[in-house]
């Protein structure tokens, strides 16, 4: 059978047995900052597992794509060079929740096994916790297993969620590949080889672990299976290794074409074939590749294959070409892989480009540390380096000392990176906590989505971090209230401004902050004093309101066409929105293209003209997933959740906040920059309204000025700039010309200041009047005409000191340009490197170059 047909026939069987097909959920896991990706089939169901959620089923049956290559569940290291470690893989589920139990979980997989795929009982073996007597019963005397394929086991047969909460015995299936294939029975001596690998667990939750260790029954006991697809399809192909199945031999042949390398038994291969799986699905799953969290883990797997397709003799871009072979083996299942086919190859082909350049630097620099190490470990320090200042992976260090029978210095490693997170928590600001040693009860009744003003009553009141009984004039502090029109800042869009009054006196609200389920207005007491108990009217400055709401109806507009333009794996990472301006943060991998930018821009302000109404419904989680909102990871949504549509469903997302009554109401937009701000995260600032028209006003006067400098119309600015530019150029390049033949004509003079050391010439000059790239041309004529030799040259442009050295190729077995030069920009404050026979450098340091020009001679002489 087929890795295709055996899916499907295990999602027909349990359909079959009542169980809702449930699609595969996001790898990354919502609302659950415990998992870095989702692991396992039962991670979307455990709020249901829980008891916090509940479904419309209770029996419900899984294709679960899972990622481990971080955190708790790492297998990264070990891909490519064992039979079944992967970093992607299907995890095949079927899930009670306290409805069927042990005796129908056991006999539905029994009956799939044995039954729909036929495999003989002599060729299983069964396990049960040593506990559970029900259990084995069921498999005994039941269903009839073979008493001497049976095993009963203690730690590797109990499963729990965490150190608290539903655990319960389990019972795993495992197949026999046979005698010949080295290995015992689950429980034995050997157990850890090949022979007998498990296929299926069925996890019975019937217990909640308590904080003191004690199991409480569960009221009602659910069950949670997982079966890997790939290890069920190498038994149902008669194969040993997951790489021969199906799926990957099509993989695997698409990696020996897009690296071209004749070693097809190569574990390298494997590790590609693995790594486009996982790639090319957190990619789809909106994961970017980073320098922290998901991102990170990504880049390393992408890197790890880029790495070995060069270890395959493959040094073009090489990765990205796979994606089509993958989407001919799971893009029936996975639909979403046809569709953003073309994004996924961009993606990974960025990436590439990038890594080329990384790849490179980190060699160059590993390279020369390894030819001076002694011993077999790899210094912490060195690891550390390759990271934090090439973004070298450290498994990637891993992998090439493995290769060279080196270990790596990880608590080295661990110890630097400890220091740089601390520096890092350091240099961060926070924001007041303004209830860091209180505890307020009570909740805040939000009322100003219908009404800026409303009464309320004074229930607490703080001054600093204690809390108090009354704020008198000139106090600055905190005022919380048993209701409130004031929002509090959430989701981007800043807190309201405005006045909480009594006729004794007046506070003016500045900013109004969430704590749990209290508002907080931060401000001032301008007159009089307000007491606790107080009764006082609550006022919202309205323009400031209308005008956030503007620009965050904008943002919403903004989310929608980004993704129109660029691709459905844009997704919010974060925004501001106040009443001036807008700033949204979303994924992307790299710059937005000025014609994109002005695409979004012009179907932004398409739905503003058209004027639509803004309309707000409140409704519980799953009606907001069928209108396709949108919805924010690492969001908490209660049961229910407001939904905000705009343009005709052109826009819909789950939104807390204030907006525009109509698109029309935003006026238009302009976007005034954009940039990137993180690895993968991209930042766009825009204005609307009257901002907007200022902008506008701006840039027409700056073109207006920028033409009558250039004595020229706005209409005929572009072609008078290009002329300029021209003309520029090609003064620089006659300019250029002139300095290197100049130099040259200097140069048979400076010939006779060579020394010889050793065996070869060796010339050390400042020159003057010369750019980095004549310094090149110079050195190159000059070793030209010296022969064996070492050229040393610098020269002062500017204030700043252009270095070069030249190494005839004869003689770089004896001595470096890189290591000359690394020392001579050490002596006048600057950095350098290059080619054993060619190196750049610079420096800043001018009082200290003619002693070091003068020294370096010395130095080499020293060092041949």
């Amino acid at each position: 059978m087929k890795s295709s047909e055996i899916r499907a026939a295990f999602l027909q069987y349990f359909e079959k047995n009542g169980h809702e097909i449930v699609s595969s959920s996001s790898l990354v896991p919502g609302n659950d900052p415990t998992l870095l990706f989702t692991n396992a089939g039962m991670v979307q169901f455990k709020d249901v597992f829980l008891g916090g959620e509940k479904r419309a089923y209770s029996r419900a049956t899984s294709s679960q794509r899972c990622v481990r290559a971080g955190g708790k569940h790492n297998d990264l290291e070990n891909v490519g060079y064992t039979a079944r470690h992967h970093t992607f893989f299907e995890m095949l589920g079927n899930f009670s929740f306290g409805d069927y139990f042990k005796r129908d979980a056991i006999k539905f997989g029994w009956e799939f096994l044995t039954g729909v795929l036929g495999i003989p009982p002599e060729r299983l073996w069964v396990t049960v916790h040593v506990s559970d007597d029900e259990a084995a019963d069921i498999w005994l005397k039941e269903l009839g297993v073979d008493p001497s394929r049976f095993s009963r086991l203690d730690e590797d047969n109990f499963w729990q969620m965490g150190d608290t909460g539903p655990c319960g015995p389990c019972s795993e299936i495992f197949y026999d590949h046979g005698e010949h294939v080295p290995g015992g029975p689950p429980g034995s001596e050997n157990d850890d080889l090949d022979r007998y690998i498990e296929i299926w667990n069925l996890v019975f939750m019937q217990y909640e672990r308590q904080t003191d260790g004690s199991l409480v029954p569960l009221p009602k006991p659910s069950v949670d299976t997982g079966m890997g697809l790939e290890r069920i399809a190498a038994v149902m192909q008669k194969v040993h290794s997951n790489y021969e199945i199906d799926m990957f031999q099509a993989l695997l042949s698409a990696a020996v074409e897009a690296t071209g390398t004749k070693d097809v038994e190569s574990k390298s291969l494997r590790v590609i074939a693995d790594h486009i799986r996982s790639c090319a699905f957190l990619i789809c799953d909106g994961v970017l590749p980073s320098n922290e969290g998901r991102g990170y883990v990504l880049r390393r797997i992408m890197r790890r294959a880029i790495r070995h397709g060069h270890k395959l003799g493959q040094i073009r871009a090489f990765f990205n070409t796979l994606v089509p072979a993958l989407v001919e083996q799971m893009g029936d299942a996975y639909p979403e892989l046809k569709q953003q086919q073309a994004q996924l190859k961009k993606i990974i082909l960025a990436e590439e480009e990038q890594f080329a350049k990384t790849l490179d630097k980190g060699m160059g620099v590993l390279e020369d540390r390894l030819e001076g190490l002694k011993g077999t470990v790899i210094p912490g320090e060195t690891v550390f380096t390759l990271y934090d200042t090439y973004g070298f992976p450290v498994d990637l260090t891993n992998d090439i000392a493995r290769e060279r029978n080196l270990s790596l210095d990880m608590d080295g490693y661990a110890s630097l990176m400890e220091q740089q997170k601390q520096r890092a928590r350091a240099s961060g600001g926070f924001k007041v906590d303004y209830t860091a040693n209180l505890s307020l009860d009570g909740k805040t009744d939000f009322l100003g989505y219908s009404s800026l003003e409303t009464a309320g009553e004074v229930i607490a009141m703080l001054k600093g971090d204690k809390e108090v009984k009354q704020l008198n004039e000139g106090d600055e502090g905190v005022i919380v209230l048993a209701q409130t029109p004031f929002y509090g800042e959430s989701g981007g869009q800043v807190g309201d401004t405005g006045f909480i009054a009594t006729v004794a006196g007046k506070f003016e609200v500045r900013d109004c902050q969430k704590s749990g389920d209290n508002h907080l207005h931060v401000g001032v007491m301008l007159s009089g004093s307000i007491a606790k108990g107080n009764e006082v009217t609550a006022t919202v400055d309205s323009s400031v309101r209308t005008a956030t709401g503007l620009n965050h109806s904008a943002t919403h507009l903004l989310h929608a066409a980004l993704r129109q333009v660029l691709g459905s794996h844009v997704t919010q990472k974060g925004s501001l929105v106040d009443s001036q301006r807008l700033r949204f943060d979303f994924s992307h991998f790299e710059a937005v293209k000025p014609k994109e930018l002005a695409e979004i821009e012009a179907i932004v302000n398409q739905q503003v003209r058209l004027n639509t109404e803004v309309t707000t419904q409140l409704c519980d989680m799953d009606a907001a997933q069928e209108k396709g909102a949108m919805m924010l990871f690492g969001e908490k949504y209660g049961e229910e959740v407001r939904v905000l549509s705009m343009g005709d469903g052109f826009s819909v997302e789950l939104c807390g906040g204030t907006h525009a009554k109509r698109t029309g109401d935003i006026g238009f937009i302009r976007i005034t920059s954009e940039s990137g701000i993180a690895a993968g995260v991209r930042r766009i600032e825009a204005v609307t309204g009257a901002g907007a028209l200022a902008v506008v006003d701006q840039q027409t006067e700056t073109l207006s000025s920028a033409a009558r400098l250039l004595k020229a119309s706005p209409d005929t600015l572009t072609e008078k700039l290009e002329q300029l530019v021209n003309h520029s150029k090609q003064l620089e390049k006659e300019l250029a010309s002139l300095k290197s033949k100049l130099a040259a004509a200097s140069a048979d003079d400076w010939l006779n200041e060579a020394s010889d050391i050793k065996g070869l010439k060796v010339l050390a000059k400042i020159i003057e009047g010369v750019d980095p790239k004549s310094l090149r041309d110079t050195i190159d004529q000059l070793r030209n005409k010296l022969g064996t030799s070492v050229v040393i040259l610098a020269a002062v442009n500017d204030g700043k000191i252009a270095l070069a050295v030249g190494v005839s190729s004869d003689v770089t077995s004896r001595i470096k340009a890189g290591n000359i030069m690394k020392h001579l920009a050490g002596q006048v404050g600057g950095k350098g490197g290059g080619r054993p026979d060619m190196a750049q450098g610079s420096g800043s340091d001018l009082d200290a170059l003619p002693g070091a020009i003068n020294g370096i001679t010395g130095w080499v002489e020293e060092n041949l």
